[in-house]
């Protein structure tokens, strides 16, 4: 019997480690969170029981990213949380003591440091004791300011992740395929070019001030602190008096935020921690988790036996997902009756056969439907060999990274592989076109009603067949069509962004016709030299100069307009729409001649972009950084020894409050 539980540990260690090593350093999912902490505690029960703990124990390591580059030792060892998933441990663990509950965002952790107000390095935390130096792409992370008011030393600990709108966004944008926003995220922080790594809109969110040389022993005064320099941190509420019911009413509102999708960055839990940090540290170091530090909870999952009915294979974006459509059940309040699949691999992994397997399923974080056992099969899975949209020939292929099977329809103008662009030209960024959800527009597609972005505008033809579709009726038929109607009159910088050129988000579309109004612009970029010795314009020189855009971008911008099947899509969805475009001529001339840098926060204006938008309405421009050409540095807070106001005083240039700007320039 000791030799079958050593035989079984040694399996769990092996599977975990692995899931553990793909998981951390984006090569996509080897079991879902539900399976590991399943894994990990049947692991650190045999380990209770046997008294034995193998050497490459997940339970006694911190599990490391293999980001490659200058390896860096921590200061601050950063170490695991022990974890839970019942609150009353977590009240029993808080001893009567003031807390705060916090998110656990699902990204990295980075660990960033400054000394006498400049960024000095930042940091993975790697295994917990030595992690990978990333400083040189901190200006491609959001959120980490190169320069902070205090001038001492400074520690923090925060979370590199990507909202679920960005990670979609680029999907669409770079035509890439990433499991999740923490995988994407992982993967980011893999690449050398700074400039690429912006296009993922990676945010660090500070999680904790790890060390200060100012004495502040409450951790919710260190959070404020943060926020005093600049930071954004994570979210966190305070309880004072850590009973059942209070601390099941704060994990109430979290839970809350997950499952009504208001918070817009992934998690996987909440962390516990002490408001007193000299407490925090007193605690003792159990393998790699320290005792008081801090305790993580993790949603119990509440799970549901059914028997699937069929798999339905699902074409969008690049790949033709499983989906397993089973019979209904309730999970967390809510009736579910779909859950995806993810891919071949996660099928052959489960054990997924055909109608009549019985299944368990979960929602995974409160939110995404998951199968995560089978519990009997029945038959075999029967992968498709034609695409279920144009019936084109399927092929799997196999990842060189993971060695993931996934199924590819071959067909490169398949319309369903357009799904997620067709999302982005309804958004309410794009065309904001209501009612119409990325489930209709695969309806509307899989009928044939779709192919181009301009048959949108037809769909009035199909009403009456609309209307009698599940789901719908005559009202919801009808909103619809209003809806399309009138997204047929269209701001250009909305129309550009629906179009998904590769590489053009809404700032970029704004760049551009900041420069050019919208037919000139479509114009330049396909304009022919007609000049036999005038040299040939490469699609990457033609935008470069508009600041804010660069040869990549004007390439991507070009080379679509180039494309003879786009022209004439685009040619086609301009015969349906009428566009506007707000004169790029200044309105005004007060600012005329003049370069402002705005800083911190403002208080007339609704946000630094409308104060932005006056002075260029006016006749000046707004720079990013303090510079010999600088007029002006708009800082409200003028007596702050921030970066800009010691480079502004540096270079005499005047630095004003908001009150003196409108003063002189705006009243």
């Amino acid at each position: 019997m000791a030799d079958d539980k050593l035989l079984r540990m040694e399996q769990l260690v092996r599977e975990l480690n692995e899931a553990s090593d793909a998981y951390y350093n984006g090569r996509g999912e080897r079991m879902t969170d539900y399976e590991w902490d399943a894994r990990f505690d049947e692991l650190k029960r045999l380990e209770q029981e046997t008294g034995t703990t193998l050497p490459d124990s997940p339970t006694q390591k911190v599990s490391e990213d293999t980001i490659t580059g200058q390896k860096e030792e921590h200061e601050f060892a950063a170490l695991s949380l022990a974890k839970t998933k019942q609150s009353a441990e977590l009240v029993k663990w808080a001893e009567g003591r003031p807390i705060w509950i916090s998110w656990k965002l699902d990204g990295l952790t980075l660990v960033v440091t400054y000394d006498n107000g400049t960024l000095t390095k930042v940091v993975t935390r790697g295994n917990g004791h030595i992690g990978t130096n990333i400083t040189h792409l901190s200006k491609a992370i959001n959120g980490i300011p190169q320069q902070i008011e205090d001038k001492g030393h400074t520690v923090i600990r925060g979370e590199a992740v990507i909202s679920y709108d960005d990670f979609e966004r680029f999907l669409i944008e770079s035509g890439e395929d990433y499991a999740n926003p923490r995988n994407l995220a992982s993967g980011s922080l893999t690449l050398k070019d700074v400039e690429e790594v912006k296009q993922r809109h990676i945010q660090w969110i500070p999680f904790t001030l790890v060390h200060t040389d100012e004495d502040i022993t409450s951790w919710g005064e260190r959070m404020d602190w943060l926020e005093h320099q600049g930071f954004k941190t994570v979210e966190h509420q305070y309880v004072k008096e850590p009973s059942l019911s209070s601390v099941e009413s704060v994990i109430n509102v979290f839970t809350q935020k997950v499952t009504s999708k208001q918070n817009p960055y992934p998690v996987d839990g909440l962390v516990v921690c002490y408001d007193d940090t000299e407490y925090a540290q007193t605690g003792s170091i159990t393998g790699h988790h320290a005792t008081k530090a801090g305790l993580a909870f993790k949603w119990q999952d509440e799970s549901a036996d059914t028997v699937l009915q069929q798999i339905e294979w699902s074409c969008a974006a690049s790949t033709i997902s499983p989906v397993a459509v089973f019979r209904p059940v309730e999970l967390e309040g809510t009736t579910v009756k779909r859950a995806s699949l993810c891919n071949i691999s996660e099928c052959e992994r489960l054990g997924i056969g055909s109608a009549g397997t019985e299944i368990s399923v979960i929602k995974a974080n409160k939110i995404i439907p998951k199968v995560i056992q089978v519990i009997r099969t029945e038959g075999s899975l029967e992968i498709p060999h034609e695409c279920p949209v144009c019936h084109a020939a399927t092929e799997i292929r196999i990842s060189e990274a993971s060695g993931t099977k996934t199924l590819h329809c071959t067909n490169t103008e398949c319309p369903a592989k357009q799904l997620k662009k067709f999302a982005r030209f309804v958004s309410k960024e794009g065309m904001n076109i209501d009612g119409i959800s990325e489930q209709t527009l695969s309806k509307f597609i899989n009928l044939g009603w779709v192919s181009e972005y301009a048959d949108l505008y037809d769909l009035r033809r199909h009403i009456r067949e609309l209307a009698q579709m599940e789901g719908f009726g005559e009202k919801s038929a009808s909103n619809i069509i209003r809806s399309i109607e009138r997204s047929a009159n269209v701001e250009a910088h909305r129309l550009l962004y629906a179009l998904n050129i590769p590489l053009c988000g809404m700032d970029v579309c704004k760049r551009l016709l900041g420069a050019y109004p919208l037919d000139e612009l479509v114009k330049e970029a396909t304009k022919e030299t007609g000049d036999l010795f005038e040299p040939y314009r490469e699609a990457s020189e033609v935008f470069a100069h508009i600041d804010g855009i660069g040869p990549e971008k004007s390439a991507s911008f070009v080379n679509w307009f180039r494309d003879e099947h786009n022209r004439q899509r685009y040619q086609h969805l301009r015969e349906k729409i009428t566009v506007t475009q707000a004169s790029n001529e200044p309105s005004g001339s007060r600012c005329e001649g003049l370069t402002f840098v705005i800083t911190g926060d403002v208080h007339h204006y609704k946000n630094r972009n409308e104060l932005k938008a006056y002075i260029e309405s006016q006749g000046g421009k707004v720079a990013s950084a303090v510079s010999g050409s600088t007029s002006f540095l708009i800082n409200n807070d003028v007596t702050s020894t921030s970066g800009k106001n010691q480079k502004a005083q540096q270079l005499g240039i005047p630095i004003i409050s908001e009150d003196q700007f409108i003063e002189q320039y705006a009243t």
